[in-house]
């Protein structure tokens, strides 16, 4: 069978393909400040000695971890106005979703940055006369932040391709405006084609960079301030 491409058709839409891309960026840009936020504290409370801290963050942590993305999709779109008795748009409910998501999995990020960092650095630091807040600012984070990127940067590039669970919520993504597009010209091979060249082409150019910024990262050397 031979298959006659049109990508014309398709491209006569672009303006709704390109406001989708838009709105894919501007929920995950949203999401991961928020889902930083959100693991900055969970991370926080699970090195807490304290157990009324450290077990609700354990609990969320591996909620969201182990349930299916769209699941959290669904409960915040539907769930949360029950519990809560406020209606949520599309656009609320794709930011709760991904930012809670995404912070129990930077939750772990910054948690295990954090305790590579030998003990004996802290106690060494601690020996030359710094504060503890010195230690955190001079001597931890920068050796722990180095560490976290990596893993940071992949979890973000997966949030970025989760957004596309936002058209099941009728939120208007690249993946919803994508969905409009071929209901119009009835070509779902171009039309999911090019979203997915957008998708490859937008992480791949972060992907570079990152990798740029970690090449930075590792030809720094850390020296402790006295």
């Amino acid at each position: 069978m031979n298959y006659h491409w049109d990508f014309d058709a398709v491209w006569q839409h672009r303006d709704m393909l390109a406001a989708g891309a838009l709105g894919t960026l501007k929920i995950a840009a949203v999401a991961i400040v928020m889902g930083i936020v959100i693991g900055a504290g969970l991370a926080i409370m699970r090195l807490s000695k304290k157990r009324w801290l450290e077990l609700p963050a354990l609990w969320f942590t591996e909620f969201y971890r182990n349930t299916p993305p769209l699941i959290h999709f669904f409960w915040a779109f539907y769930g949360l106005p029950v519990l809560i008795g406020v209606s949520l748009d599309p656009y609320a409910a794709a930011i709760i979703a991904l930012s809670t998501q995404s912070g129990a999995f930077y939750a772990e990020v910054i948690r295990g940055g954090l305790v590579s960092v030998e003990r004996g650095q802290w106690e060494a630091a601690g020996a030359i006369g710094m504060s503890p807040a010195q230690v955190v600012r001079r001597v931890i984070l920068p050796q722990a932040l180095q560490r976290m990127l990596p893993p940071f940067l992949e979890r973000s590039f997966e949030l970025i391709k989760t957004t596309a669970l936002a058209a099941t919520l009728a939120y208007s993504d690249l993946m919803y405006q994508a969905m409009q597009v071929n209901s119009i010209t009835f070509r779902p091979l171009e039309v999911y084609t090019l979203v997915a060249a957008i998708f490859f082409t937008t992480l791949l150019a972060l992907s570079f960079l990152s990798h740029l910024l970690e090449r930075r990262l590792g030809r720094s050397t850390f020296v402790p301030a006295s």
